[in-house]
């Protein structure tokens, strides 16, 4: 085993934790405020342009403390120390886990049996770098030698997911070129995206490893019939690329081998958009953009794994997540980004977190008796505050948030950020204080209506403030959220870097769909062969 298989509930700490627990589960953090002037000091990190604050939370020194013994006591050092050295830490899929080398300086040396991959990286980098600049300058052109004006990124899950949080992410930073993405194998998504394409100025990507992925390979074969309508299969060579392992399919399907860029084994589709996955990234944002994404992201990589546990911003966050999951019984976190560029963000991290820890097998084989993964969700300030804040403030449920705000805007409009900042500050502290009964019958509220307006508080939020949203500083923040992912696979003793859980849907997918075209149902339960039948009867 490369990696330690320790069940968390078994440790010291963790019985430390549960005996603390019964301690702190009714204290107000509030309480917690008075009683130490110094706090929000205490419980901040600064680090380079990030300003994470997370004393609004209900934790206090003992608390930290016990969580970080935990984190010793599952070996999480020896983990990283694990996966930083290409140690096979995926071992369902036999694989290493070295994203973290897409993104490291050339002259580092991250080794996959025993051979260094930085040269076969950087040779990737470099066609993607050429390509980019080649596309941008208009200097490589279409079938009809005009230059290209949009880009069509054809994926699905780690080759959609990522590349379009970015590039949305990353408008303010965006050149001409127009970008799609399709995805979903709903017809009517990529018709609706050939509406606004143009045969002979239109680039196509097309992303997946294997290069039979079911989704991505029918939404490739419909535009590709669609071009080919204007253009000869010859055409198909200036048009369409790809990245993929498979030469053989790519080459099958009329792309031009040399318009193939690699990705590795080594490399899990959630957390790929830093290598040739990104390709359309460095297209609408060109590859300097590109490149500094991927320096902001080592920055992140370097400080997860030399900073010490308690000033380790990825680390804390993990901690304090355990904390929630497993002790408060809380299901699930709101991101909140106060910004609508990274109005994807969300959705991104869903995927990432979710398939990536959604795990109730432990490393041993073993079902787990104890919670894993966490349900992540969450939309852009102020828009959610008029949205699922009423949840948030005054529900039932305890749902902490991470509040991901910039202190400067991209256009320079300073009373919209005012504006934008003022909530962003006011949300938290209104979720840390709440209103009491007191304060809203100083209101004047009529009797019968107090009740109503009461705010118990003591909802915990992390504060992460950034100082502009630029390609270096989102390269850290995703960064940032992938540590913290493996950090909760260590302690819940899980692979997170696999996702067998997805495979069951596809197989039975592709079952059904051979009966559309048969006389014949196969055995299925009565609801499904119901459903079945309708969908034939219907469509």
């Amino acid at each position: 085993m490369t990696l330690p298989s320790i069940n968390p509930t078994t440790t010291s700490s963790w019985k430390k934790l549960q005996d603390h627990f019964e301690d702190i589960k009714g204290v107000h953090m509030k309480d917690l405020f008075a009683q130490d002037p110094n706090r929000a000091n205490k419980h901040t990190i600064k680090w380079d342009d990030f300003y994470v604050d997370y004393s609004k939370n209900r934790i206090d020194s003992n608390t930290l403390k016990h969580l970080l013994q935990l984190a010793d006591d599952v070996n999480l050092k020896d983990a990283i120390k694990s996966q930083f050295s290409g140690e096979i830490i995926n071992q369902t899929e036999g694989r290493a886990v070295l994203h973290t080398a897409l993104r490291a300086p050339k002259d580092a040396d991250f080794k996959v049996d025993g051979v260094n991959v930085m040269p076969e990286i950087y040779k990737v980098k470099q066609k993607i770098e050429e390509f980019t600049n080649d596309i941008v300058a208009g200097a490589r052109k279409g079938f009809t030698g005009k230059a290209f004006t949009d880009i069509v990124n054809i994926g699905i899950g780690g080759s959609d997911l990522g590349p379009a949080m970015v590039v949305d992410s990353l408008q303010y930073y965006k050149n001409h070129l127009t970008t799609h993405f399709v995805s979903n194998v709903d017809g009517d998504h990529v018709n609706e995206v050939i509406k606004k394409l143009d045969p002979e100025t239109t680039l196509f990507v097309i992303v997946s490893k294997t290069f039979t992925t079911q989704e991505t390979l029918s939404n490739a074969n419909t535009l590709k019939a669609w071009f080919l309508k204007s253009a000869s299969e010859n055409a198909i060579a200036k048009h369409f690329v790809a990245v993929s392992t498979n030469i053989k399919n790519v080459t099958a399907f009329g792309i031009d081998e040399n318009n193939v860029f690699p990705m590795w084994d080594w490399v899990g589709g959630r957390f790929s958009l830093w290598s040739a996955v990104g390709l359309t990234v460095s297209l609408a944002v060109g590859y300097n953009n590109f490149d500094s994404l991927l320096k902001g992201a080592h920055k992140m990589d370097d400080h997860f794994k030399n900073e010490d546990f308690s000033n380790n911003i990825p680390v804390v966050l993990a901690l304090i997540s355990v904390w929630y999951n497993n002790f408060f019984k809380a299901e699930s976190e709101a991101v909140i980004p106060y910004s609508q560029y990274l109005n994807q963000f969300a959705t991104y991290l869903q995927q990432g977190i979710m398939e990536s820890n959604g795990k109730s097998i432990d490393r041993n084989g073993k079902p787990i008796d104890y919670q894993t993964g966490t349900i992540i969700w969450g939309e852009p300030g102020t828009n959610s505050q008029h949205a699922f804040f009423q949840l948030i403030h005054q529900g039932t449920k305890l749902i902490p948030a991470d509040f991901i705000g910039f202190t400067k805007s991209l256009h320079g409009n300073q009373d919209h950020q005012d504006k934008l900042t003022s909530n962003f500050l006011a949300q938290t502290e209104a979720l840390l204080n709440g209103k009491t009964e007191a304060e809203v019958v100083a209101e004047d509220t009529p009797s019968d209506i107090v009740p109503f307006k009461i705010f118990k508080g003591n909802k915990p939020t992390n504060t992460i403030f950034i100082n502009k949203l630029s390609p270096e500083s989102l390269g850290k923040l995703i960064a940032m959220y992938e540590h913290k992912i493996f950090v909760q696979g260590i302690i819940w003793n899980i692979f997170s870097y696999d996702q067998f859980g997805v495979e069951l849907g596809k197989q039975l997918a592709s079952k059904i769909l051979q009966e559309f075209n048969s006389s014949t149902i196969n055995k299925h339960d009565s609801s499904t062969s119901n459903l079945l039948n309708y969908y034939k009867n219907m469509s």
